[in-house]
């Protein structure tokens, strides 16, 4: 019994060593099947920084329940330029294993995105530091503020999967 168990396992050694030298492993890709889209540094910064989004997003959400701010209508736009830079990320994401190419094409659109939301926290500072500072206009300033942090965050996800997708 044993020597046929023996048998069979040779067998099966020969086979599926004969099949990795002409079967779908001797394909072009130098890494294993099984190894990430990205490595794991470039994985970790991408991770961080999706992590980094959403606990700001938390944030300003909980902030503006507590400051409770009346005029909250005027971070819409802020807030639809976060909408574009979490898609593009989101396809970013998706494209990788299977579409590698258009991975940067994503990474740009997220990094633009952005770009948008610090440009316009810029002019939103602008426009609460030019009337009276009051305790309303502080907790406009934080708000916006969060939403910067947002964008920056953004910008850093979209930097991560880029460069992760460039090593390929």
């Amino acid at each position: 019994m044993r020597s046929a168990g023996r048998a069979r396992t040779s067998r099966c050694a020969r086979s599926s060593t004969s099949a990795t030298r002409s079967g779908p492993a001797s394909s072009t890709s130098s890494r294993p099947p099984s190894s990430p889209p990205i490595d794991r540094e470039d994985l970790f910064r991408l991770s961080r920084s999706i992590d980094d989004v959403l606990d700001s997003l938390r944030d300003f959400v909980r902030e503006s329940h507590l400051y409770r701010v009346p005029d909250q209508i005027r971070f819409t736009p802020l807030l639809d330029q976060v909408i574009v830079g979490i898609d593009a990320l989101e396809n970013a994401v998706r494209d990788l294993a299977s579409r590698p190419s258009v991975v940067a094409q994503d990474a740009l659109e997220a990094k633009k995105a952005g770009g948008a939301i610090r440009r316009m926290y810029q002019y939103e500072i602008s426009r609460i530091f030019s009337g009276e500072l009051t305790a309303e206009a502080m907790k406009q300033r934080e708000l916006v503020r969060r939403l910067e942090i947002v964008g920056v965050a953004i910008g850093e996800a979209a930097d991560a999967i880029a460069d992760g997708a460039m090593k390929r």
